[in-house]
C-alpha cells in the first residue's frame, strides 16, 4: 500500500494545462508542478503563458509553453504534434463566457461559448486520449466544469449549458476510455476572482451572490489544489466519471 505522500507524487508525469497562463489555469499548473509534474501551458496568448512558465521555472519546476486554440481542430492537432513529450495528465481548463440574457445573446457569441467550453474540451481530450493510447499511458483527463453546469443563473445560459454538456461528456469519455486505462473526471468550481469573472463579481449582483455562498466568501484558486491533485494522481486510481464540486457550498439548496 502506498503512503499518502506516494499517492500524490507526480514526479515523472507530464501535465498539459489548457488556458494555463492566467486565472485558474495558472493555479492548476503551479499545483501540479509543486507535486513534481513537468507542465506544459497551452493557450492562444503567448505572453501570459511565457510569464507563468518563467514563474514556475524560478521555483525549480519544468515548464513549457504551447500555442493552442482549443476550438480549432487543426490547431489542436498541430499542438500535439509539437509537444516535447506525450501528456500523462490533461487539465481541460480553457473557457469563455458571454453574459447575456437568452433573448439578447447573439448566435456568434453562443457559438464561441460552445466552441471553447464544449467542442474545444472534446477536441483536446480526444487528441490527448489518442496520444495516451498510442504510447500505452494510463492517464488522467480532468475537465474543468462549473457549478453552473448543474444550477442556473440569469444571464449565463450559454455558459451553463456548455458546462452541463461538459459534465455529461466527461461521463461518456470515462465510460468509453476506461478500457484503455484512461480516467476522466471533472471539477466543478464555484466563484473565484479571475479575469473572466472579475467584472461580474465587482457588480452589485455579484456582491449579492457572494453573500449567498454558505461560507460567505469567494474561493482562493489555491483551494482547488486538493481536487486537481486528487484527480491527477494515483490517489484517485478507482475514480472515473466523477464530478468534484469546490464551491464553498454555493450549489447547495439553502432555505
Amino acid at each position: 500500500m502506498k503512503t499518502p505522500a506516494e499517492l500524490f507524487d507526480l514526479r515523472g508525469r507530464h501535465a498539459l494545462v489548457t488556458g494555463g497562463g492566467t486565472g485558474l489555469g495558472r493555479a492548476f499548473a503551479a499545483q501540479l508542478a509543486a507535486a513534481g509534474a513537468a507542465v506544459t501551458l497551452a493557450g492562444r496568448r503567448t505572453q501570459p503563458l511565457e510569464e507563468t512558465a518563467a514563474a514556475l521555472r524560478a521555483t525549480g519546476a519544468t515548464a513549457h509553453t504551447l500555442r493552442l486554440d482549443v476550438s480549432d481542430a487543426e490547431s489542436v492537432n498541430a499542438a500535439f504534434a509539437a509537444l516535447h513529450a506525450p501528456p500523462d495528465i490533461l487539465v481541460n481548463n480553457a473557457g469563455f463566457a458571454a453574459d447575456s440574457m437568452l433573448l439578447d445573446v447573439g448566435e456568434e457569441d453562443w457559438d464561441k461559448v460552445f466552441d471553447a467550453n464544449l467542442k474545444g474540451a472534446w477536441l483536446v481530450a480526444r487528441a490527448a486520449a489518442r496520444s495516451m493510447i498510442e504510447q500505452g499511458i494510463k492517464g488522467s483527463v480532468i475537465n474543468i466544469a462549473s457549478v453552473l453546469g448543474s444550477a442556473v443563473q440569469k444571464g449565463t445560459a450559454p455558459y451553463a449549458a456548455a458546462k452541463a454538456g461538459l459534465i455529461h461528456l466527461t461521463r461518456a469519455m470515462a465510460l468509453e476510455w476506461a478500457r484503455h486505462g484512461i480516467r476522466v473526471n471533472a471539477i466543478a468550481p464555484g466563484y473565484y476572482y479571475t479575469d473572466m469573472a472579475g467584472e461580474y463579481l465587482d457588480s452589485d449582483s455579484g456582491k449579492a451572490m457572494v453573500k449567498r455562498i454558505p461560507q460567505r466568501r469567494l474561493g482562493d484558486p489555491g483551494e482547488l489544489g486538493g481536487a486537481v491533485l486528487l484527480l491527477a494522481s494515483d490517489a484517485s486510481a478507482y475514480m472515473t466519471g466523477s464530478v468534484v464540486t469546490v464551491d464553498g457550498g454555493l450549489s447547495l439548496a439553502v432555505i
